[in-house]
């Protein structure tokens, strides 16, 4: 059979990529308020889009177990519950907006992950979408380095016509230095995203050989440079806590590879740059007297006034406002919305996505395949662990890319328990146009 070529779902996910990294979440269609994210807008058309390509089709035979999505269909179902219980109580008139805001950016999200495990169409278009993400995450290195160096913003002068800034953007500064955030809301989302992109990186650096050597490492040494760089606790833990669940799956050669460029480049940072050392040290030794820190820990008092009222299914997703309390930990922030049994599911989505990918891990026999699955579970680690550093849930870029780190995942999980013709690669009009019987 001839490969027809088009538009396929890595197209459209690598336009929402594009998306999430160069376009500020903060420059929305005006009309849609907080809704009007072109990342957001574009999540919830993957989802239409996922809904169009699942009409009408059955199911396949075999198909491989999932955990990961069943357990995040009973959370998603718990969070509908919130939202009714929500709307049925007296709520101030302020927080029904967030609230259906909050429900959207969810679909949207779900709608990533969905498109992804169930529309690419081959190992071959993962592996392209996956250095499409590192792509991506090179231009945010390099808008970071100019932002520590020139001690400037830069993306405050972006003007898109027909999008508005919801925001004014600032430089942040700790200890003197700059805290780079490229295009995201916050330095520390920026700092979670590339701690999760640096095993992607490196995946790409050893396994990505029909690239020339500097092309493959250049995303790595600048994502490495950025988060040296970037005065950012959830860039080190990420990067530390996502290299460390890569090591377990690494070769040794790999593992001493790795180990000899953190050695180098700390050794290099060290002596171009001692002033970087010395504020990384600090913000650890000295964390407990970090106002940053003591908000945080002071908040655990103020989250469980707010638990006690509402146990279970908590007040309801996107009710609980800035202007309340900032608790700069999703986790804190999930049990006062969705409650006790919203967490507890969540606990179990991110438990059932670890499960799923060391399954895959186990039964590949392909090492690149290998390679990669260990890779998405560094960067979905990473990813799970940032949140206990901020509201991530009110932070686009950051949901968008765990969302579809874990699509990419469900998608290796299907391509390899069941690989389709290497011959074929429907597109995404093409695979619509069969589900309504328009070709056959």
């Amino acid at each position: 059979m001839a490969v027809r070529r088009g538009v396929d779902a890595v197209t459209w996910l690598s336009l929402y990529t594009l998306a999430v990294f160069v376009i500020p979440s903060w420059l929305v269609f005006r009309p849609l308020g907080s809704a009007g994210s072109v990342s957001m807008l574009m999540g919830l058309g993957s989802f239409a889009i996922w809904v169009l390509l699942s009409i009408g089709r059955p199911l396949p035979e075999n198909r491989p177990r999932q955990p990961m999505r069943l357990m995040l269909a009973l959370f998603l179902f718990s969070v509908g519950i919130t939202y009714v219980i929500a709307m049925s109580r007296p709520i101030s008139r302020d927080e029904v907006s967030p609230a259906d805001v909050a429900i959207l950016a969810m679909v949207s999200w779900v709608g990533t992950l969905l498109l992804a495990g169930d529309a690419i169409p081959s190992m071959a278009r993962v592996h392209v979408l996956v250095w499409r993400l590192v792509v991506g995450g090179t231009f945010l290195a390099l808008l970071g380095l100019a932002q520590f160096f020139a001690r400037q913003v830069f993306v405050d002068r972006i003007s898109i016509p027909g999008l508005t800034p919801m925001t004014t953007v600032e430089l942040a500064m700790r200890n003197g230095l700059v805290r780079p955030a490229g295009t995201a809301l916050s330095p520390i989302e920026y700092g979670t995203l590339m701690g999760m992109l640096l095993p992607i990186a490196l995946h790409v650096g050893f396994h990505h050989r029909n690239l020339n050597l500097f092309v493959r490492w250049a995303p790595v040494a600048l994502i490495c440079m950025i988060i040296a760089a970037s005065s950012s606790r959830s860039a080190y833990l990420g990067a530390a806590i996502a290299v460390l669940v890569c090591m377990i799956g690494w070769s040794r050669k790999q593992r001493g590879l790795v180990l000899g460029l953190a050695v180098g480049g700390l050794s290099l940072v060290f002596l171009v740059a001692p002033r970087i050392i010395n504020s990384v040290t600090g913000m650890f030794v000295g964390a407990e007297e970090d106002p940053s820190v003591t908000s945080r820990t002071d908040s655990y008092g103020v989250a469980w006034f707010f638990v006690e009222r509402n146990p279970f299914f908590g007040r309801g997703l996107g009710t609980f406002l800035p202007k309340y309390r900032i608790f700069d930990n999703q986790y804190l922030q999930m049990m006062v919305s969705i409650g006790i049994v919203g967490v507890l599911l969540f606990v179990a989505f991110v438990v059932a996505t670890f499960i799923q990918l060391a399954r895959v891990y186990r039964a590949c026999e392909d090492p690149k395949t290998r390679d990669l699955v260990i890779a998405l579970i560094g960067a979905a680690a990473a990813g799970f662990a940032g949140l206990a550093f901020f509201d991530a849930f009110a932070f686009p870029m950051t949901m968008g890319t765990i969302f579809l780190v874990l699509g990419l995942g469900s998608a290796v999980t299907r391509l390899t328990a069941h690989p389709p013709p290497v011959d074929e690669r429907p597109s995404l009009a093409g695979q619509v146009a069969d589900r309504d019987g328009l070709t056959r």
